[in-house]
C-alpha cells in the first residue's frame, strides 16, 4: 500500500493515492502519461514460489527494492529463468547502479553475488524507510537504469555489465568499479528461504532482541571476567555435532518453542542463545522472554560471527 512517508520518494504516487496498491497507483500514473503502454498488473508477493515462471514472461527485469532478501531472491530467479536485468540501490546520498546476466554473451556473464556473495549482518544496511533518503537520489538512479534498460533492447552502447556504478550525491562524483566473475561463488540452482538467508527475524524476534543483543566481542569479555553465563546453543543437533562453542549446552529452538526446552535453562544465570547467523536465536529469544526470562540475550551473528571475530580457525558449514 502506498504510504505518505513513499512520496517524497516514490514520485509515481501521489497524496491522492496513499492507501491504494501500489502495483495499482503506479499503473494509472504510467498510463496517464503515456496511454499506448500496456501495463500488466501483478498483484502478488514477489517469493521463491512464483518468481522464475513470473520471470520467463518478460525479457528483461529491473531490480530496484530496498531490501536484501528480495535482492537475492530477484537476483537467483533471474539466473534461473535466463534473463538479464539492471539493479539500483540508493541509502541516504549516494546509489548504485549495474547490469547482471549470467547467461550473457562471449561469457561476460556475473550476477549480483559476484558483487555480494553474502548479504551483512541483519540490522547492519538499513532500508530506505529505516535509514533515510534524499528523495532526488531515487530520481538519479532511476534515469541510470531507464539509460540501461533501453540500451540492452536496443543493442545499443556498451551496458553496465561487469561495472558497477557508485553516485555521491553529496560530492557530485560518479566512478565505476569492474565486477568480475567469482570462482568461488556457488552455482544457482534453486531458490532457497532467502528471508532466512539474509537474517531477516518475525516481529516479535526482533522486538525481543532489541536491548538484548549482544556481540561476539562482549560475549568474549562476559566469559573472560567470570560472569555466571548459560550459554544456549538452539541448532539442531547435527549443527552441533559439527562445530560449536566451548562451553555451550545444546537445547534446539524446537524444544524451546513447544515448552520442553524452557525447563532445562537454569535460573540463576544469564541466558545467552546462539544459532548459526542469529536468527533462530532471536526467535528462541522470544520465547525464552515470553517464559519470564527477562535478563536474557542473544548473539549478534551467531556462531559463524563469533568464528570470524574471536575464532577464526574454528569449523564453519
Amino acid at each position: 500500500m502506498v504510504d505518505e512517508s513513499n512520496l517524497q520518494r516514490q514520485v509515481i504516487h501521489g497524496v491522492a493515492d496513499v492507501g491504494r496498491s501500489k502495483a495499482q497507483s503506479a499503473r494509472d500514473s504510467i498510463v496517464a502519461i503515456n496511454p499506448l503502454i500496456r501495463v500488466r498488473l501483478h498483484e502478488l508477493r514477489l517469493a521463491p514460489s512464483n518468481a522464475v515462471d513470473l520471470f520467463k514472461q518478460y525479457d528483461l527485469i529491473l531490480d530496484g527494492t530496498d531490501n536484501f532478501a528480495t535482492r537475492y531472491l530477484v537476483n537467483d530467479a533471474a539466473v534461473l529463468a535466463g534473463k538479464p536485468y539492471v539493479w539500483g540501490s540508493i541509502y541516504r546520498f549516494e546509489g548504485q547502479a549495474s547490469v547482471f546476466w549470467e547467461d550473457a554473451p562471449d561469457g561476460l556473464g556475473v550476477n549480483y553475488r559476484d558483487l555480494y556473495p553474502e548479504p551483512p549482518p541483519p540490522g547492519m544496511v538499513p532500508s530506505c524507510a529505516e535509514g533515510g533518503v534524499l528523495g532526488i537520489i531515487c530520481a538519479s538512479v532511476a534515469s541510470v537504469m531507464g539509460t540501461e534498460a533501453i540500451k540492452l533492447i536496443t543493442g545499443i552502447g556498451e551496458t553496465l555489465l561487469g561495472r558497477l556504478l557508485v553516485y555521491d550525491a553529496l560530492e557530485m562524483s560518479y566512478r565505476t568499479i569492474t565486477i568480475r566473475k567469482d570462482p568461488s561463488t556457488p552455482k544457482i540452482t534453486e531458490l532457497v528461504d532467502y528471508e532466512q538467508f539474509c537474517g531477516v527475524v518475525a516481529d516479535d524476534a526482533a522486538q525481543a532482541a532489541k536491548g538484548s543483543t549482544i556481540t561476539p566481542r562482549e560475549l568474549r569479555d562476559w566469559l573472560d571476567s567470570g560472569r555466571k553465563l548459560a550459554l544456549i546453543d538452539v541448532r539442531d543437533p547435527v549443527e552441533w555435532d559439527i562445530v560449536h562453542i566451548d562451553g555451550a549446552q545444546l537445547i534446539p529452538k524446537s524444544l524451546i518453542n513447544s515448552g520442553e526446552g524452557l525447563a532445562k535453562l537454569p535460573q540463576d544465570r544469564t541466558a545467552v542463545l546462539y544459532c548459526k547467523t542469529g536468527v533462530r536465536s532471536a526467535e528462541a529469544l522470544a520465547a525464552v522472554k515470553k517464559a519470564g526470562f527477562s535478563d536474557a540475550v542473544h548473539l549478534q551473528g551467531g556462531i559463524v560471527a563469533w568464528a570470524k571475530q574471536m575464532q577464526p580457525d574454528m569449523v564453519m558449514y
